[in-house]
């Protein structure tokens, strides 16, 4: 018994050791991702106005998608147009990449498609998951709903039954 005690405890203080140097190892690299994402969104212009309506068209998206909880029709609309946009952010980067003189200060939209990816696919995705969660506390709830009913059906033929 003790043996198969010390090796548990040898194993689990090699697996701290692992945690601790794996964490350490990504200290540094996630200090500079969020230098890295601090300063991209610094390097952005947010008082362009094309920026502003973006920032709103998500805003209004976000609104309407948490209005229409109740709706899960409507909901699967929206879904599916958020994952739409999102299928569609590589032509509208190559689109907007082309075309940047017109409406922009600055050329944001790289061969990579960083920005669109952001910017536009980002706050979608996150729109996505929250009708995505949405459905689903839906369809549990309309499973609930379901075996009740089917609960109170059963209850009424056993009272027939007797009767």
């Amino acid at each position: 018994m003790e043996q198969i005690q010390w090796a548990m405890e040898a194993h689990m203080d090699q697996v701290a050791d692992l945690v601790h140097k794996v964490s350490a190892d990504l200290r540094p690299a996630f200090g500079l991702a969020l230098d890295n994402l601090i300063g991209f969104f610094h390097a952005i212009d947010w008082k362009e106005p094309w920026l502003m309506c973006l920032v709103g068209f998500h805003s209004l998206f976000l609104v309407t998608a948490i209005l229409s909880r109740n709706n899960l029709n409507f909901q699967m609309f929206l879904f599916l147009t958020a994952l739409t946009g999102v299928y569609l952010a590589e032509r509208f980067n190559g689109l907007l990449h082309q075309n940047w003189r017109t409406f922009a200060g600055q050329n944001y939209f790289d061969p990579n498609g960083v920005f669109v990816s952001v910017l536009w696919s980002g706050p979608l995705l996150v729109i996505a998951i929250i009708i995505l969660i949405n459905t689903l506390f839906s369809l549990c709830h309309l499973i609930v709903k379901w075996k009740r009913a089917q609960l109170r059906h059963r209850a009424r033929l056993s009272q027939s039954k007797q009767d």
